[in-house]
């Protein structure tokens, strides 16, 4: 059995990575900033540290760590925790996001292109796995789906998000398995679905009528900066969107590839957080 550490352990991908580690017998470390507050299975080893101190993770990655899964939240880089993991472990999965390859000499665009150029120059074997938008982002919803009118701009952009869930089941077989050096691996949801069409899907899981009240850019431009307080990241979110309602967000058969059965529906996804909206 592997031992691994895995950084971003109460994350909504990470809790399962812990969880599916766990249950394959795998020796497990979690990364916390507070080991007595973490909830964790039994048997998962809570080591305390913070990636913005990367010389905190010395004690995480010591005494044998084979492979690292890797979150990087969004604060400023530090490519010191790239090179700790490079010097204790062999294996890194990061979790990345639909971005293209950055070369040498390019600037990254976001963090997460920085991030995989560190990685790929460590010596580490490694797999990106890169998600496209979480299903979990449309609970960002959840207080206007139980008044039972989703407000929000361009109601036909297809969306192919996916199950956080098969996130992290395609992270852990590249963690326990051979053979994922080298990956990047774009997993999205198995098909993709208009805005409003995942609302009124919300409404059927709940039992419940859940309309839809399509947004203006303007008007979603300035609650939505107001909301997040980045205004690029919002103007960024608008365009995508929009193009979305011409050409759909990509689907990907990678879930399938790698795990051997399909990528979970958005519906699945809906019962499994009912109790989230409720």
């Amino acid at each position: 059995m592997t031992k691994i550490l895995v950084i971003g352990a109460n994350g909504s991908v990470g809790r399962h990575v812990v969880a599916s580690l766990t249950e394959g017998g795998h020796e497990v470390r979690a990364l916390v900033r507070n080991a007595a507050e973490a909830a964790l299975p039994v048997g998962v080893e809570a080591v305390e540290g913070d990636l913005a101190a990367p010389e905190s993770l010395a004690a995480g990655l010591s005494g044998g760590v084979q492979a690292v899964y890797l979150m990087w939240p969004g604060i400023p880089v530090q490519p010191r925790v790239v090179e700790l993991i490079a010097e204790h472990a062999e294996r890194v999965v990061y979790l990345s996001t639909d971005v293209p390859d950055l070369a040498d000499d390019e600037p990254p665009v976001i963090f997460h292109q920085e991030i995989e150029r560190l990685i790929r120059r460590s010596g580490l074997a490694w797999t990106f796995v890169r998600a496209i938008d979480f299903a979990g982002n449309v609970l960002g919803w959840a207080g206007q789906v139980r008044e039972g009118l989703v407000r929000w701009p361009y109601g036909q952009a297809r969306r192919s998000l996916i199950h956080e869930r098969d996130i992290a089941d395609v992270a852990v077989r590249a963690l326990i398995e051979d053979g994922h050096e080298g990956a990047k691996y774009l997993v999205t949801g198995p098909e993709s679905i208009a805005h409003a069409d995942l609302a009124r899907i919300i409404g059927e899981e709940l039992g419940t009528e859940v309309r839809w009240a399509e947004l203006a850019p303007e008007t979603a431009r300035e609650q939505l900066t107001a909301a997040w307080g980045n205004a690029a990241f919002v103007e960024s979110r608008l365009r995508a969107w929009e193009s979305f309602t011409r050409e759909p967000e990509r689907v990907t058969a990678t879930v399938e590839q790698v795990l051997g059965r399909p990528a979970r529906t958005f519906r699945s996804w809906v019962r499994d957080h009912a109790e989230d909206f409720r």
